[in-house]
């Protein structure tokens, strides 16, 4: 049996309880071990230090580029398609990755690494593209120009966040 924990997901985390019903009741079970004595998932430690901090500007750029995103595809969508498309893109990865960091279970964590690594390589690639390519970006998106219109957050954000991410890996990994 397995307990939710305050950000809805399992305390024995979704992947860990399902080859074992009785996990959380055995203490001497992987998954029992890897929670250690506060029944915490292992990966809660993506809501400390850092993890609040990087959450935060997550949530931050999520609101952000989700409000420019939306004002730029109703009302001037036709302006810069490419652009407005890229950045309500922008938007969606920043939401995804604001609340897999907020659930902070192992399905979450990998989620969450993807979604800072599609955001890395969107920037650079969005970035690159910017400058060979400037019809194509009329009008700047979220990643244009690596994120300059944003004080380069965008080119920095998703390092941090996969520095962040990696590291709370390796210790939910090594117990």
């Amino acid at each position: 049996m397995t307990r939710s924990n305050r950000f809805g997901g399992d305390s024995a985390d979704d992947a860990d309880s399902a080859g074992s019903a009785n996990a959380a009741d055995n203490p001497d079970s992987s998954a029992a071990s890897a929670r250690g004595k506060t029944g915490r998932s292992p990966f809660s430690a993506m809501h400390t230090g850092p993890g609040r901090a990087l959450t935060a500007v997550y949530g931050v750029f999520a609101l952000s580029a989700t409000a420019r995103a939306g004002y730029q595809l109703i009302r001037e969508f036709d302006v810069a398609p490419i652009a407005y498309s890229l950045s309500a893109l922008a938007a969606v990865i920043y939401i995804l990755a604001t609340v897999c960091l907020v659930i902070g279970n192992r399905v979450s964590h990998r989620i969450a690494v993807a979604a800072c690594a599609i955001e890395f390589l969107g920037v650079i690639v969005v970035g690159i593209l910017s400058h060979t390519h400037p019809e194509d970006f009329a009008k700047p998106s979220v990643w244009s120009n690596f994120g300059s219109g944003y004080g380069y957050i965008p080119l920095l954000l998703p390092l941090i966040g996969l520095w962040w991410l990696l590291r709370v890996g390796r210790r939910a990994s090594h117990g």
